[in-house]
């Protein structure tokens, strides 16, 4: 009975003083948020000052969204795991209600040929953020209803992956191509760690790459876009489909080690597009070097080894719905993370997409922190799980 009134108790005061790792995730959220509003503001100074008028615009903007976004985390914090699990179907079905909402002619915002925003006025609000993490939830509770059904029959492969690949069709007419991406890689993650036959995959990878091949085909940008990826520096391409890349490039190499300093960046100066948004991290590589950006990469490490930490320890505990919660959001994060750190230094095609907590933007960093506060919670509840009578009731 005492325990499961610390659980169902929900203080956010209780959630901070009793996790034994809930510091750690905390400070690597801080340090990434700290860290990001620095490098942020030293990438956009220049281009804010002669844009707006005011060399600390984005600063100013960045740091409203982190309060909102701490202000959702500490909110976040004090809603149960259960409450996700059972709500799991209607946020499923609001993920896909903003999806279709955000194509709409006239409603969703158009920004360079892609309808991926929602403007709400102060800020515009990307549905495939919120999306991804809703189809997770779902994904979570349905192998927790389905574990058997998913290790032993084709139906239990292909019934999460019908849902999936709705949401991956939704973002495709957008197109959202990054988003789609990540919550492909991270649905057959999590139906894999549920323990999927293989060969399963195997086939299921074979149709993927396939439909890719077809997409590229019947879309020339695609083709442009990847010719331009593998010789970034042909004369057609450095100020063509090259130009971001060879730029990012450009910043790294000039970086070295130890980086020319703190506010030195020559390629912030107009030559490298979208500097403190998508391409953040090469400011980090020019300013603070290959050390900065290790440092970076360290802590997404470090974040995404603890997600999965948790996602094991409930798993062990036999909170299935709560272990898959976590991987999914572990392997959300390494997804970003990864994307955004391969087209930065040019082992990825050239996509937009932000680097959590880092690159500036609202809506990426409000749902950067509300992904950490649903971590929290999640640990803070496994920790107090005596027996399998408890985790009936998360």
């Amino acid at each position: 009975m005492r325990m499961a009134k610390a659980i169902n108790g929900s203080g956010v005061t209780s959630a901070f003083e009793s996790s034994k790792h809930l510091n750690i995730i905390l400070l690597l959220a801080v340090l990434l948020l700290v860290l990001g509003l620095l490098m942020m503001t030293s990438a956009s100074v220049e281009i804010a000052n002669s844009k707006y008028g005011d060399p600390f615009y984005h600063l100013k903007r960045q740091s409203i969204f982190a309060g909102m976004g701490v202000f959702v985390l500490l909110v976040t914090l004090s809603v149960p795991v259960r409450f996700w699990q059972r709500a799991s179907w209607f946020l499923l079905m609001g993920s896909f209600a903003l999806l279709l909402l955000v194509i709409v002619p006239g409603i969703g915002k158009v920004v360079n040929g892609s309808s991926r925003w929602l403007d709400l006025g102060f800020f515009n609000l990307q549905p495939s953020e919120l999306a991804k993490i809703f189809i997770v939830i779902y994904l979570a509770s349905f192998l927790e209803r389905h574990l058997e059904e998913v290790r032993e029959n084709w139906s239990g492969f292909f019934k999460p992956l019908l849902v999936v690949g709705a949401a991956v069709v939704l973002l495709h007419l957008e197109p959202d191509h990054g988003a789609m991406v990540i919550l492909m890689l991270t649905a057959f993650c999590m139906i894999f760690l549920a323990g999927a036959k293989l060969y399963r995959f195997l086939l299921m990878l074979s149709l993927c790459v396939g439909a890719v091949v077809i997409l590229a085909i019947a879309k020339p940008y695609v083709i442009v876009r990847f010719s331009s990826f593998l010789n970034p520096w042909a004369a057609e391409n450095v100020y063509g489909g090259g130009y971001q890349l060879t730029q990012a490039l450009i910043a790294f190499g000039r970086g070295e080690w130890f980086g020319v300093g703190l506010g030195n960046s020559i390629q912030k100066l107009y030559f490298l597009p979208e500097a403190h948004n998508d391409f953040v991290l090469a400011i980090i590589g020019e300013e603070l070097g290959l050390v900065g950006v290790a440092v970076i990469v360290a802590l997404f490490c470090i974040l995404v080894l603890k997600a999965f930490s948790i996602g094991k320890m409930a798993q062990d505990k036999n909170s299935i719905f709560a272990a898959f919660f976590a991987y999914g959001l572990g392997l959300l994060f390494a997804g970003q993370a990864m994307i955004n750190i391969g087209v930065n230094i040019g082992l990825l095609p050239t996509k937009g997409l932000t680097l959590p907590f880092l690159s500036y933007g609202g809506a990426s960093l409000i749902v950067s922190c509300f992904m950490i506060a649903l971590l929290v919670r999640i640990q803070y509840e496994t920790e107090h799980l005596l027996d399998d009578e408890t985790c009936e009731d998360i």
